[in-house]
């Protein structure tokens, strides 16, 4: 649906009002130093170019072409009775917004070539409003030249840009198809044989319950470590989907520092290889609220991540060379934070900030959490 508005170029980077005020130049300029007949004859030409540039961004076909034909001819009149080069940037925007390469070409060396023409009459007539307006005249051709390439090209640029977002879209699409399946195939494997074999079993158990009480009794013993199994292998396919992995953690907050223009240097990454699941899903909760707190606060050019593994804990320390805790923080800023401690009360661990030149953050847990049915963490 086409509005009024439609009359100016589209994605030019220029508000609405700017382009107003370029449709309102030429009737000032012509109603100040022309005369009657002239100001009549210039505000025609003026109406009739706006109407013609309308047509041409909302109709298709030859219709653009005889449109954009008017437009020329008034363009080239205005600059050389008026002085008034500025039409040949709107030209030159609808020049910039094709998307043929050949009528791209086409169209900007012929409207270059009649512009610089209009323009060497306009200046060898030495008209008094060509000469009043003589640098911004200059600038407008220079204008004529550099804005079709500048609109194609970013023009381009959005397309592409467009064209990789739904690419990453049906990326992350197949990537659920592809996690569905996964899924689909761990439960295949662990459960459906599982069950399957329950089945299988029970059945001969109640076949042998009369018969043989002492094998049927052992399939029964057998039934009970099955479904056990069963039982223990889909709780660590459910724990892997819902624990947050600390090397994917760390991929994110190194994006975030990135896009903050902070350096990143992480040392140890190898020593929380065998952390249990629970405490990963803890250190990494504390690594993203610890980055957004220095990206947030600290006005830091370098964050620095540091993992350790001590005999008696895991430590993971996040240090910046920023502004360092100058004030007492509001309550508002002090939730991460807390939510931090109640997190790492739950392990045992501990959370430690020392505030000199820049800030630091030390998380602490220790190794052994709590034993149950002979597993220790």
């Amino acid at each position: 649906m086409y509005h009024w508005f439609h009359i100016f170029p589209k994605n030019t980077g220029l508000s609405l009002y700017a382009w107003i005020v370029f449709c309102l130049l030429p009737f000032y300029f012509i109603i100040r130093s022309s005369t009657v007949y002239e100001i009549i004859v210039g505000v025609a030409m003026i109406m009739l170019f706006f109407t013609a540039y309308r047509l041409s961004f909302i109709k298709k076909g030859w219709t653009v072409y005889v449109a954009l034909s008017i437009e020329m001819l008034i363009s080239i009149g205005m600059t050389i009775y008026f002085g008034y080069v500025y039409f040949a940037l709107f030209i030159a925007f609808f020049i910039g917004n094709l998307k043929s390469r050949a009528g791209f070409i086409s169209l900007y060396v012929v409207h270059l070539s009649t512009t610089v023409i209009a323009f060497t009459i306009g200046s060898l007539l030495e008209n008094e409003g060509f000469m009043a307006q003589l640098p911004f005249n200059v600038l407008s051709i220079l204008g004529v030249i550099l804005l079709p390439f500048t609109i194609s090209h970013r023009n381009r640029r959005e397309e592409l840009e467009s064209q990789l977002k739904v690419a990453n879209e049906r990326i992350s699409q197949l990537m659920v198809v592809e996690e569905r399946q996964r899924i689909a195939r761990d439960l295949h494997d662990t459960l459906g044989q599982k069950l399957s074999l329950i089945g299988l079993k029970s059945d001969l158990a109640r076949k042998l319950l009369k018969v043989k009480p002492d094998l049927a009794e052992q399939e029964l013993e057998d039934i009970n470590q099955t479904s056990r199994t069963a039982l223990r292998e889909v709780r660590e396919i459910v724990s892997d989907m819902r624990t947050a992995r600390l090397k994917d953690e760390m991929v994110h907050v190194q994006a975030l520092l990135a896009s903050s223009d902070m350096a990143c240097e992480i040392s140890g990454e190898g020593s929380f290889k065998h952390l249990p699941l629970l405490l990963e899903d803890v250190f990494c909760m504390c690594l993203k609220e610890s980055v957004t707190n220095v990206v947030k606060h600290s006005e830091a050019t370098t964050c620095t991540i540091q993992l350790e593994n001590h005999p008696n804990e895991w430590r993971m320390i996040v240090r910046d060379d920023g502004v360092g805790l100058q004030h007492k923080l509001p309550a508002r800023k002090k939730s991460g934070l807390i939510g931090m401690k109640e997190r790492l009360e739950f392990v045992n661990g501990d959370l430690d900030i020392t505030s000199s030149e820049g800030t630091v953050l030390t998380i602490a847990i220790p190794r052994i959490i709590y034993q149950k049915e002979g597993e220790v963490l």
